[in-house]
């Protein structure tokens, strides 16, 4: 593997997005098949739940922000005129620890988006829609109890990794993995702009688990123009991202190309409007949200009718490692904003790279190892919550767990009028359903391998 450079963008960033004819020949060549910190942490007192913060890149305060955050009245901070910091415009300073509510309601608010691609995904085998949406479009959110929601859904997608296992004919068929959705009009007026929605659910089928297991780092090369060999992802994730599967009944083309042509679509549509691109995912749905993301400001596809860079934010709910350190730093230079919300008693955020990670890239703080560039780097601010411990990994590791937390008000004080807060948010977690996915077994599986192994 080639050792990544300091600074992996060479051109300036005037450079870096090209004119139309480039950006239409970027869309073009994607249908052409892809080649093959010790952070510090911050916990509250509360022994059992406790929310800290790690940022896995320094930063920046901007002068005046906080105070004048702080002189604000409350009626102030509404949402309509926060959504930029809210969206991690300024990489969420101020705004994790303590976590502001007006965040914690969005974080809450795109999980559900995500939690409701594992309502209406078919799971009877005798069904003819097994494996895909129960529903259709128009009627999906407010199937599964989210009709107020304020979105519509313009586009299912599907996705397969280009797998075949033992005893099959072929590589796995097409399933589906999420969809592409739009704030309404007066959802846009009450977010403060027009959000474009793309939300993905985890692993559920025995291929997708197959694809999470394949750790070797490969070239995304996204950008027909500019390869950046350097910028290294999960090679499982990519499959399942890239792979195109021509005998799907309800699409064609890969996952990619649908989400591009999609997002491209709605950009284009509402182009002389505020807009915003928001990526949630859970798990593995986590990590094609951030290859997603990538994509778009990678090719230069997040751009408004005026040439400016939309904001893109990827909300990643117990998401795994997902690239190298070289695709972190271009993240990084191209403004992908992600926020990682994990538990830290989930063996799944540990993974890939247990052993080459963030952490082993370098000695002493200074010398960078010769490995580095083979080292799996998380994206992003995270916000770590902790609850359970990885004894029970179907619990760590359960959106809804996830959600559950998060819910509940006022997490960070222990007692009140004499009651456990602690106790009760626990208990009202536990009994949230667990037994409905079965991932959640494959999970389990993991959770035992890794602590099996020490970690």
């Amino acid at each position: 593997m080639s050792q990544p450079s300091p600074g992996l963008c060479s051109k300036p960033p005037h450079q870096q997005r090209g004119s139309a004819s480039t950006a239409a020949a970027a869309v073009a060549a994607v249908t052409a098949p892809p080649s093959t910190f010790a952070p510090q942490t911050t916990r509250l007192s509360a022994p059992s739940i406790a929310v800290n913060v790690r940022h896995t890149k320094p930063v920046t305060p901007v002068v005046g922000v906080l105070p004048e955050r702080a002189a604000k009245k409350k009626s102030d901070e509404t949402l309509a005129n926060m959504w930029r910091e809210i969206q991690g415009g300024r990489d969420w300073a101020g705004l994790v620890e303590p976590l502001h509510p007006l965040l914690r309601a969005e974080i809450v608010r795109y999980g559900e988006l995500v939690a409701a691609t594992y309502k209406a995904f078919d799971l009877d085998a005798g069904s003819k829609r097994y494996l895909n949406c129960k529903y259709g479009k128009t009627r999906m959110l407010e199937a599964v109890g989210m009709a107020g929601t304020g979105y519509a859904v313009t586009r299912y997608i599907y996705a397969a990794p280009d797998i075949a296992l033992p005893g099959a004919a072929g590589p796995c068929p097409s399933r589906w993995i999420g969809y592409v959705a739009v704030a309404s009009d007066d959802a846009a007026r009450r977010l403060g702009r027009r959000d474009i929605v793309v939300s993905f659910r985890g692993t559920v089928t025995g291929s997708e688990w197959v694809a999470n297991m394949m750790s070797s780092l490969e070239p995304a090369r996204f950008d027909p123009a500019d390869a950046r060999p350097d910028v290294k992802v999960e090679s499982g994730f990519l499959s399942v991202y890239t792979s195109d599967d021509a005998t799907c009944r309800f699409t064609c083309g890969s996952c990619r190309n649908q989400l591009l042509s999609e997002v491209t679509r709605l950009i284009n549509k509402y182009k002389h409007e505020e807009i915003s691109i928001t990526l949630a995912g859970h798990s593995m749905g986590s990590s094609l949200a951030l290859l997603l993301g990538y994509d778009l400001a990678e090719l230069g596809l997040n751009r408004d009718g005026n040439g400016n860079t939309v904001p893109t934010t990827v909300y990643s709910f117990a998401g795994p490692r997902v690239g190298n350190t070289g695709f972190k730093n271009r993240c990084d230079e191209l403004g992908v904003k992600v926020l990682r919300v994990v538990n830290v008693n989930d063996p799944i955020t540990k993974l890939p790279g247990i052993f080459l990670n963030e952490n082993s890239r370098v000695l002493g703080g200074r010398l960078e190892l010769p490995w580095s560039c083979a080292c799996y780097t998380h994206v992003g601010v995270e916000l770590a919550l902790d609850f359970f411990k990885a004894r029970d990994p179907a619990c760590v590791h359960d959106l809804e767990a996830y959600l559950g937390l998060l819910k509940y008000p006022k997490i960070a004080k222990v007692k009140k009028d004499g009651e456990d807060l602690i106790s009760k948010a626990k208990k009202f977690v536990l009994q949230q359903n667990f037994d409905t996915w079965r991932w959640q077994m494959a999970a389990i599986q993991v959770g035992e391998l890794v602590q099996a192994m020490g970690m």
